[in-house]
C-alpha cells in the first residue's frame, strides 16, 4: 500500500482556512438579544411593548392624626352591695341581670327583732322621762322648803342676838337650813342623771330606727346587677355579706395605652381642647361608639413603656360591656390638604419608599417619596408627589424607569 504525506506548509494552510470559517459562522444572529456581549434590551418590556398597569390620581384630604390601639371597656364605678344590718334574709326583689335605677328595693331584711327592741328602747325613754318629771318636782319642793328654813333662820338668829332666844336654838335652825339647801343639789344631780338616761334611751331609739331602715337594701347607682350571691333564707351578718355587684355602664370607660412616646402629643393637643375617643368590637361587629378622653395616669408603666388613657362614652345604647376587647383610637387632630394615594401604589426598595408616576407620554419614572400617617385604604405622602399625579397601583413588578404603559381601563 502507498500512503501520501502532506509537507508541513501545506497543514499549515488547510488550519488557517479552517479557523476562517469558523469564525464566519459565529456571528450574532440576535442583535442586542441576550446572546454575546451587544448592546441589549433595557427592561423586560424595553422593544416588546407596553405594559398594562392600573393607576390612580393623587388627591387632596383632611387627614386625621390618630393613634390606634387596643383596649378594654371598664365599668364607670362597681359597687359590692352589702348588708348593714344582720338577721334573715326574707325577699328578694329582683333578677339576676337586671338594669336597676338608683334607691330601687333590692333586698328585704327580717325586722321583727328589731320591733321588739324598738318597743323595749321606747318604755326606757318613757321611764327615764318620768324619773326626770320626779326630779323636777322633788326640786321645787325642796327648793320651797329651802327658802322657808333660810328666812326662818335669818329670823331667829336676829332674835337670839336680841337674847329672846338661846343660841342653841338658832344653830339648830341654821343647820336645818344647810341641809335643805344640800338636798337641792341632790335633787339637781338627779334631774341631770334622769335627763343623760334620756338621752341614751333616745340615742338606742335612733340607731335601731337606722337598723330598721337598713332591712330594706337599695340600690346605691344606677346599674346592671351580676349574680345574686345570697338567696331569701339565708342569715347575713351585718358588714361582712356581700348580697350582689353592680356595675354602672351609663356612662362608661374604655381604657387602652399608648406608647409614651406619643405623650407629648396627647398633652399637647389636649391642652387645646377635649380629644375624641372612639371605639368599636375587635370583630368589627356593632357600631362604632365615641367619647372624649377624660384621665392620662400619673405614671408610664415602665415595664411597657406606656401610658394608660381613659376615655369616657355616654353608652346610651349598653352596647359596650365591662371587661370587653375593643379597638381604641384616639384622634388627635385633623391634617388639612394631605396628598394621599391607595396604599398599594406605594413600593419599598433598598433605597427606601417610591411610587411609579405616569408621564404625559404615558412612561413612567421612578419618584422616591415620604410616606406620613395611613388613612383606611390610603397613605399620606408627605414629599416626594404633588395632587393630581398619576400613580401606578397595579403592575409594577413589569416596570422600569421610561417604561411605556397602558392603562387596563382603556
Amino acid at each position: 500500500m502507498k500512503f501520501n504525506y502532506l509537507k508541513p506548509s501545506s497543514v499549515l494552510g488547510v488550519l488557517v482556512a479552517a479557523m476562517m470559517l469558523a469564525s464566519c459562522s459565529t456571528a450574532p444572529t440576535d442583535v442586542g438579544g441576550n446572546g454575546g456581549k451587544g448592546k441589549g434590551k433595557k427592561g423586560k418590556n424595553a422593544g416588546g411593548g407596553t405594559v398594562p398597569v392600573v393607576v390612580a390620581k393623587s388627591s387632596l384630604k383632611n387627614v386625621p392624626i390618630e393613634i390606634g390601639v387596643v383596649g378594654n371597656v371598664e365599668a364607670y364605678s362597681v359597687v359590692t352591695v352589702r348588708a348593714q344590718t344582720g338577721g334573715m334574709l326574707t325577699k328578694v326583689n329582683f333578677q339576676e341581670g337586671d338594669y336597676v335605677k338608683k334607691d330601687d328595693l333590692l333586698f328585704l331584711i327580717d325586722r321583727k327583732p328589731l320591733d321588739g327592741q324598738m318597743k323595749s328602747a321606747m318604755a326606757n325613754l318613757q321611764k327615764s322621762t318620768a324619773l326626770e318629771l320626779q326630779a323636777e318636782a322633788n326640786l321645787n319642793r325642796d327648793a320651797a322648803n329651802a327658802k322657808y328654813a333660810k328666812e326662818q333662820t335669818a329670823r331667829y338668829l336676829k332674835l337670839v342676838e336680841e337674847g329672846i332666844f338661846a343660841k342653841e336654838q338658832g344653830e339648830q335652825l341654821k343647820s336645818n337650813a344647810d341641809s335643805l339647801a344640800q338636798l337641792l343639789e341632790a335633787d339637781k344631780a338627779s334631774i341631770n342623771s334622769a335627763k343623760a338616761q334620756m338621752e341614751a334611751d333616745q340615742s338606742a331609739i335612733n340607731n335601731l330606727n337606722i337598723q330598721l331602715e337598713y332591712t330594706t337594701v337599695e340600690a346605691p347607682i344606677d346599674g346592671r346587677t351580676g349574680n345574686i350571691l345570697q338567696k331569701a333564707g339565708n342569715i347575713i351578718t351585718a358588714g361582712t355579706t356581700d348580697l350582689a355587684t353592680i356595675n354602672q355602664v351609663e356612662p362608661i370607660y374604655a381604657t387602652f395605652s399608648v406608647p409614651e412616646a406619643r405623650l407629648a402629643d396627647v398633652k399637647k393637643y389636649m391642652a387645646l381642647g377635649t380629644l375624641q375617643v372612639s371605639v368599636h368590637a375587635q370583630d368589627g361587629s356593632g357600631d362604632t361608639e365615641t367619647g372624649d378622653l377624660t384621665f392620662i395616669d400619673n405614671s408610664v408603666d415602665t415595664s411597657t413603656g406606656t401610658i394608660k388613657l381613659k376615655g369616657t362614652f355616654k353608652n346610651a345604647g349598653r352596647k359596650l360591656w365591662p371587661g370587653q376587647f375593643v379597638n381604641a383610637t384616639l384622634r388627635l387632630t385633623t391634617r388639612p390638604n394631605a396628598v394621599v394615594v391607595p396604599n398599594q401604589a406605594v413600593q419599598t426598595g433598598q433605597d427606601g419608599t417610591y411610587i411609579y408616576v405616569v408621564k404625559q407620554d404615558q412612561t413612567v419614572e421612578v419618584r422616591p417619596v415620604t410616606v406620613g400617617p395611613r388613612v383606611d385604604l390610603d397613605l399620606v405622602i408627605d414629599k416626594g408627589l404633588d395632587a393630581g399625579e398619576t400613580v401606578v397601583t397595579e403592575g409594577q413588578l413589569r416596570l422600569q424607569p421610561g417604561s411605556r404603559v397602558q392603562f387596563r381601563d382603556q
